[in-house]
């Protein structure tokens, strides 16, 4: 029996933007963070190793940051996918973005074992530029929250 698993952007980047250590699917020792459309919200979901602690019991704030950060890049490009017409799986290759801005606030420890949920908002705040809420949740607690201005990717990266 095969696992059906959701199409999420990053299956869809090109393969020369698919290395990023967060979210790059072809970095085989990255995260490989998937965001995928949840109702109207954007969602990824994680569940940090045991070498992702902070101290004992915790998960270190980097990987947190860096979840916020993927999954707010991956929700401005589910946005303008969306709004160009096409969705995940449907072949078209989806618009790149980097982050232009990332605020964390760390609001309880993350505790480590559990999987972590991150939810996404996406507001357009200009034809290229876009404004990312997000709520990570660990054990039905929000653990943290963040912002990410996410821009389109700039034709001159990766030449």
């Amino acid at each position: 029996m095969s696992e059906t698993r959701t199409p999420a952007i990053q299956d869809e980047y090109a393969a020369e933007f698919a290395q990023c250590y967060g979210c790059g699917r072809l970095n085989k020792d990255g995260h490989q963070f998937r965001t995928v459309w949840q109702g109207e919200k954007t969602y990824t979901e994680y569940e940090p190793a045991s070498e992702h602690t902070a101290i004992p019991g915790f998960v270190y704030g980097g990987v947190i940051a860096s979840l916020i950060d993927c999954h707010g890049t991956g929700s401005a490009s589910l946005a303008l996918h969306r709004k160009n017409g096409f969705e995940p799986g449907s072949g078209e290759e989806p618009p790149r973005f980097v982050t232009a801005s990332l605020h964390v606030d760390y609001l309880k420890p993350t505790p480590q074992g559990v999987t972590l949920k991150a939810f996404g908002e996406v507001e357009e705040i200009h034809p290229k530029k876009f404004k990312v809420t997000i709520e990570v949740i660990a054990d039905g607690t929000v653990c943290a929250t963040g912002t990410v201005v996410a821009v389109v990717m700039p034709s001159s990266f990766g030449k």
